[in-house]
């Protein structure tokens, strides 16, 4: 039979454990935020629709996305025992230069649109944890004003390629003078992707105040204070455009971009060259001979072409083929540290994240931004100590097995002719 007793205050003394309390809610929630998806349900609860649904949705029926975050669920790690791995090393060379974590800050545009502290925000996060920031010709922050945040910090430029090349070539050399170290050139828009959330939204750039817009705002009076109290939302680096947002597509998104092109960037840009969109393992082998230092491996987020080849599963064999000539960055569904691991793993020099920072940006501003940054910064050295390795060189195929899910049923997928 049990025994019981009254318990004795100094029996009780070590139970109780009350915290202090916090009176800095946005710090209160931050820290609540465990995971990049705690983040998004913060961020969620408060952006209006339209702005979390641009940021959150895909093309179409949005299956691209949901199968290259499912190819990352799909992994199995093999950890190795008995090794030391109470110092775990996360940096690494990335184009030329250091960066703290193999993590670069994709191009977003309108991101001032999810919060009022934009690009400067995703910038400032980006320089305070040592790895690259990229700024989108679409961004709500100048070329020259992401320079000032970062002097010194790891600055890349993302292009498309205008219709009107004068204006490319302008601000490659803005980017040139004002001292950034990789421009990213995207080929994967030749036009616009079919953005079903936006379109049902009633998306504008910037967003109009409509009697759908001011119901779903009442509850998020912060958004709308920051929106209607701070500078118009603009192309920053598109200060003599004129036209409207429709006609600066049109412009910008030009579907007679071939790989010539890129010889000519080449010609006009002294840093390092990286494409973005690669989709297939032939466009990457060409695209070695056009002096280009990294690929992209990336299918714009799933916001381009629905069903779409996914990226994480293209690694492996554009790493056997090309990651000898050239740096190989995967970008589209990574929302855990883990999911960085296993693409360093298979073969990337380093991944690009955009929704994962952009949920810290809408939860938090800058502070949000530097939260999910801590958070794929934890995973990703836990997840190295449990596999046990200290370093990211250590990691290899031998630790990552993609598992079977989508198989082609005819065998693998036709070559695209050139």
């Amino acid at each position: 039979m049990v025994q019981r007793r009254i318990p004795r205050p100094k029996d009780l003394a070590p139970l109780l454990k009350f915290k202090a309390l916090e009176f800095n809610l946005k710090k209160k929630r931050l820290e609540g935020a465990l995971t990049i998806n705690d983040l998004r349900v913060i961020a969620k609860r408060r952006t209006p629709q339209a702005p979390f649904d641009y940021t959150d949705g895909a093309a179409e029926e949005e299956i691209s996305l949901a199968r290259a975050r499912q190819s990352f669920k799909n992994i199995e790690f093999h950890p190795r025992i008995l090794r030391d791995v109470s110092s775990v090393d996360t940096q690494r060379e990335v184009l030329g230069g250091p960066s703290s974590l193999p993590v670069a800050i994709a191009p977003t545009g309108f991101t001032r649109m999810m919060h009022t502290e934009g690009e400067l925000a995703g910038a400032s996060a980006a320089h305070k944890f040592g790895i690259p920031f990229t700024l989108s010709t679409m961004g709500t922050a100048s070329i020259e004003d992401i320079a000032g945040v970062m002097p010194s910090g790891r600055n890349w430029f993302q292009l498309y390629l205008w219709t009107n090349r004068e204006q490319s070539l302008e601000l490659i050399h803005r980017a040139r003078d004002s001292h950034y170290d990789t421009l990213c050139v995207t080929v994967d828009v030749p036009v616009a992707g079919a953005r079903l959330r936006d379109k049902r939204n009633g998306m504008t750039i910037p967003p109009a105040l409509t009697a759908k817009t001011v119901l779903n705002a009442l509850p998020r009076p912060e958004w709308w204070i920051n929106f209607l109290t701070t500078a118009p939302l603009e192309f920053a680096s598109l200060n003599s455009w004129g036209g409207t947002v429709g006609e600066l597509i049109d412009q910008m998104f030009d579907p007679s971009v071939t790989f010539e092109d890129l010889e000519w960037i080449r010609r006009e840009w002294p840093g390092k060259l990286v494409v973005k969109g690669i989709q297939n393992l032939e466009d990457a082998k060409a695209l070695v001979g056009y002096g280009v230092d990294g690929l992209v491996l990336s299918n714009h987020g799933g916001r381009q072409l629905d069903r779409a080849p996914v990226p994480f599963h293209l690694l492996p064999a554009a790493h056997r083929e090309v990651g000898g000539d050239v740096e190989l960055i995967l970008d589209t569904g990574i929302m855990s540290g883990a999911d960085i691991i296993a693409a360093v793993a298979l073969g990337a020099r380093s991944t690009m994240i955009g929704r994962a920072y952009l949920y810290g940006l809408m939860a938090g501003g800058q502070a949000g931004v530097i939260r999910a940054l801590e958070i794929l910064s934890e995973e990703m050295a836990r997840t190295m100590q449990l596999l046990g390795v200290c370093h990211l060189d250590e990691l290899g195929p031998q630790h990552v097995t993609q598992m079977q899910e989508l198989v082609p049923i005819n065998g693998p997928s036709q070559k695209v002719k050139s």
